[in-house]
């Protein structure tokens, strides 16, 4: 028998792990947007500008036609006429004053506005089509 243990073969074994994956669904997830209109008020600044005219009679004897003149914010418009005289003779008739007076004022402008809020429904497995949002409703396809 002591030729049996030299002769004794040990086997050896070895493990080998193999390690598989499988997909499985554990929730779903439904998002929706909804769209709203807000009306509000934006205040707005603006400005122009008004314009005074006053004629200003004159008829004053003159010996040449006036020029345009400009003092500050008022302009002045000579007019002229020839009147027959023994001898041809100039008159200022009347002045025509112009004054720009500028101003600003703020006034309210109604505007609407629209905004996107989004709806996030968290689903279960089992839950492919129920619920109480549709899967597809035009404020999906809203664009701003």
């Amino acid at each position: 028998m002591a030729d049996d243990r030299d002769d004794a073969v040990l086997p050896l074994i070895e493990e080998r792990l193999t390690i598989t994956k499988d997909r499985r669904m554990t929730g779903r997830v439904r998002v929706s947007t909804t769209t709203e209109t807000v009306d509000s008020s934006l205040p707005v600044e603006l400005s122009g500008t008004e314009v005074h005219v006053v004629r200003v009679p004159i008829d004053r004897r003159i010996d040449t036609v006036p020029e345009i003149t400009t003092e500050g914010e008022l302009t002045i418009v000579p007019v002229v006429e020839e009147r027959m005289v023994m001898t041809r003779e100039l008159y200022l008739r009347e002045e025509i004053h112009i004054r720009r007076i500028d101003f600003q004022d703020t006034q309210e402008v109604p505007v609407s506005v629209r905004r996107q809020t989004a709806h996030v429904e968290h689903l279960g497995p089992d839950d492919a089509g129920t619920g109480t949002a549709p899967l597809h409703s035009k404020d999906d396809h809203d664009d701003l």
